[in-house]
């Protein structure tokens, strides 16, 4: 299944690679997507659930950096009172050098810029798919897709998501809810306009940017 987090206009099946491939996901903001959102109900606070994580990235607020080659440094705080499962993933693929030479290969103006795809085409993810920490999946999180949210690209799949990320440039709330956001932007939002003005014009139909042309994470580091 595609990898790519889809622009408001784009389905499930239009976003990014075919739907057969293997990997991580796709976001829709379509209005015409149903309300999937679960009963207050059911849903728990992300410490109560069996798949609680342990280790340093657990718990409270975390601070990592992006490194991105030509344009400069993303800071961001990982929230792991909220997101445990995707904090300590993201956190446990930083500390493995997952992300170091891999791309931001997705690029939507006034959307969001998507990376961590060591395809770099949208198929592509860690060998690990996690929980989404998100209220359609049972798990309160009331952290907002507004700019500057950093979160997590999926499948259709509520736990297919791996090790693909994005950045909200402009708010998008229809994400709220359906994706499992674990942080903000600190620092760098200028980076991450930047690299929407260098690059958007140059993507497909789903912004799925020539390899050529898909900046380069240099490195991403835990600060704490």
């Amino acid at each position: 299944m595609g990898l790519a987090l889809a622009a408001a206009s784009f389905s499930l099946a239009a976003c990014g690679a075919s739907s057969s491939a293997s990997g991580e996901g796709s976001a829709s903001t379509s209005s015409s997507s149903s309300d999937t959102s679960s009963d207050s109900s059911t849903i728990s606070d992300a410490t109560d659930t069996s798949d609680q994580p342990t280790g340093p990235y657990a718990s409270g607020v975390h601070h990592a950096t992006i490194e991105v080659t030509d344009y400069g440094t993303i800071s961001v705080a990982l929230n792991a009172n909220v997101a445990p499962i995707t904090v300590s993933n993201f956190a446990d693929l930083v500390e493995q050098g997952f992300y170091n030479g891999l791309t931001f290969h997705r690029v939507v103006k006034d959307f969001m810029i998507q990376g961590g795809d060591p395809n770099g085409d949208g198929t592509g993810g860690s060998d690990t798919t996690i929980k989404g920490e998100f209220s359609a999946n049972g798990v309160k999180n009331d952290i907002a897709h507004v700019r500057g949210t950093i979160s997590m690209a999926r499948s259709s799949d509520y736990n297919s998501a791996s090790s693909q990320f994005f950045i909200v440039q402009k708010t998008a709330a229809s994400l709220n809810g359906r994706y499992a956001a674990f942080g903000n932007v600190t620092d760098g939002m200028d980076v991450v306009d930047a690299i929407v003005d260098a690059t958007a014009d140059k993507g497909d139909s789903n912004g799925i940017l020539p390899k050529e042309d898909q900046p380069v994470i240099a490195s991403i580091t835990m600060v704490d």
